[in-house]
């Protein structure tokens, strides 16, 4: 008898660790799919590539840029197309992901270098996004950036 419910315990105790481990393997492929997203991201801008965009972003995505200004998907798309945008690099130098469920929040540094209005720039920013899985399709719902100033000459 005593035989029986150990067996029975370790059978349901291993069914368990197989369940979380399996929960745990498919929670890193969905971090692994937002970091290439991410990456997408990065090139679609340096490419000006709308197209790829449109499909990264939800259609009620908003975006709250380092001024603090917001834009729907229209008008951040807009904003990469403009003529005077000339990005020439878009670095992602350090992000992480955490996971919940079908919903995903990436937190990091990003790096971007290029001309706007005539004027070089390089900005180094801190930056939010958030995915969900839509459909089967994960997309970013919002973005926040805030600049991280230069740090200061010191004598």
């Amino acid at each position: 008898m005593k035989f029986k419910v150990l067996a029975s315990l370790f059978f349901v105790a291993a069914f368990v660790a197989a369940a979380v481990l399996v929960r745990a393997q498919n929670t890193g492929d969905d971090a692994g799919r937002i970091q290439a997203l991410e990456l997408a991201w990065n090139h679609a801008l340096e490419g000006k590539d709308t197209k790829a965009l449109e499909m990264l972003l939800a259609n009620t995505m908003v975006s709250v840029d380092i001024d603090g200004s917001i834009m729907t998907k229209s008008e951040f798309l807009a904003s990469i197309k403009a003529p005077e945008y000339q990005p020439s690099q878009a670095v992602t130098e350090q992000s992480s992901v955490q996971m919940y469920g079908d919903a995903a929040v990436v937190v990091g540094v990003f790096r971007v270098k290029g001309t706007e209005k005539g004027k070089s720039y390089v900005h180094r920013e801190r930056f939010v996004d958030t995915w969900i899985k839509i459909n089967g399709t994960w997309q970013c719902v919002a973005t926040t950036a805030a600049l991280i100033p230069a740090k200061a000459a010191t004598d």
